[in-house]
């Protein structure tokens, strides 16, 4: 059983993230944020694919001012990702975003810094402090390199400047590219906080290495209780972000409702093809909330009994597949009419599963 680590509460939107509330999924937009139409389009796709919370960039004005729109249409709450411009900052506040996410080093000084705060404390509403190996203080990177050292310090740095001015709502994120040094610096920075931490692989590239860079990163940490909020970062549809992030926290058991799908790698024993099943199962229950287990196996040597508990599985024979359930037989039909009728069951299973 994984311990979660004890942080601090607070809320983005509704969302409560932190003091142990579930680890929330987040992404991003790759539209212009003033672009309305096609932003909430967008964050609607990542609402109906899991997504809790959505970030937008905030570039310049218009897209400062069209928070208002992206905030009144959208279904998840909205952070406004903010560099360089405190102006920008509160405007993205005062017309309703539910959340910022500034790094205080890059605002442009303490009166700044101080301009910012406020108008957060005015509004009640949360700061996502992000330090990333771009963004290390000059003095840090001096003194201890491009190092998760470096990434803690910074960070803690400049989360001080905002409590200097009475914020308190904070949430922290100290990212890499590099995999190890992610991971250190977030071990590091769990023994320093109890803000909640934001976790991820930063620039983790497209969409295969991505996954597999950022599934070993944020479930080394997730594993240790680490992490209250996380986005996996892919070049690729923010759609395949999200469905990364709940495989990875189903694989950390951190996630329970949902249709867990096994299946062999397959050998020399099969003879039908259940590669193509196991890949269309798994994109078909994946919109479901749904506490289950399929299998899809090669050969009914050791199918059935491999995936004894599994509340439906199929596996294939000489001609045909033998449907089960719980590792018992129940049904054979020809192999060429196979994936329709395991589809048909499975269809059955999660929907009844569903409306429980």
């Amino acid at each position: 059983m994984i311990v979660r680590e004890n942080t601090r509460r607070i809320n983005v939107g509704g969302v409560s993230v932190g003091g142990g509330a579930p680890v929330r999924i987040q992404s991003m937009t790759t539209t212009k944020t003033a672009d309305v139409e096609n932003t909430l389009a967008q964050i609607a796709a990542l609402k109906q694919a899991g997504c809790e919370i959505v970030r937008v960039a905030v570039a310049d004005e218009e897209d400062a001012v069209a928070i208002k729109q992206v905030v009144a249409g959208s279904g998840l709450p909205v952070v406004a990702d903010i560099h360089f411009s405190h102006r920008l900052a509160v405007t993205s506040i005062e017309n309703g975003a539910h959340k910022v996410r500034i790094n205080p080093g890059n605002i442009g000084g303490e009166e700044k810094i101080k301009y910012v705060a406020d108008c957060v404390k005015a509004h009640g509403i949360p700061v996502r402090v992000g330090s990333n190996t771009g963004s290390i203080e000059p003095h840090f990177l001096e003194k201890y390199g491009r190092s998760a050292k470096a990434l803690v310090e910074s960070a803690l740095f400049n989360v001080a400047a905002l409590e200097k001015n009475g914020v308190q709502d904070i949430a922290i994120s100290v990212k890499a590219s590099d995999v190890p040094m992610t991971v250190n610096a977030y071990l590091l920075l769990a023994n320093r906080t109890s803000y909640p931490l934001h976790v991820g692989v930063t620039e983790a590239g497209t969409t295969a290495s991505g996954i597999v860079k950022s599934s070993v990163g944020i479930g080394a940490l997730l594993l240790q209780g680490i992490g209250d909020t996380l986005r996996v970062s892919l070049t690729d549809d923010p759609v395949q972000e999200v469905y990364a992030a709940k495989r990875i926290l189903q694989a950390c058991g951190l996630e329970e409702n949902y249709v867990e799908v096994i299946s062999c790698p397959t050998c020399g024993r099969c003879s039908w093809d259940s590669m193509a099943l196991a890949r269309e199962v798994a994109d078909f229950v994946l919109p479901y909330s749904v506490k289950a287990k399929v299998a899809v196996m090669g050969c009914v040597v050791n199918g059935p009994g491999e995936a004894k508990d599994a509340d439906l599985g199929i596996a294939g024979g000489n001609g045909y597949c033998l449907l089960f359930k719980k590792g018992e037989p129940y049904l054979k039909v020809e192999a060429s009419a196979a994936r329709e009728t395991f589809l048909r069951e499975l269809k059955e299973l999660v929907s009844d599963g569903q409306n429980k």
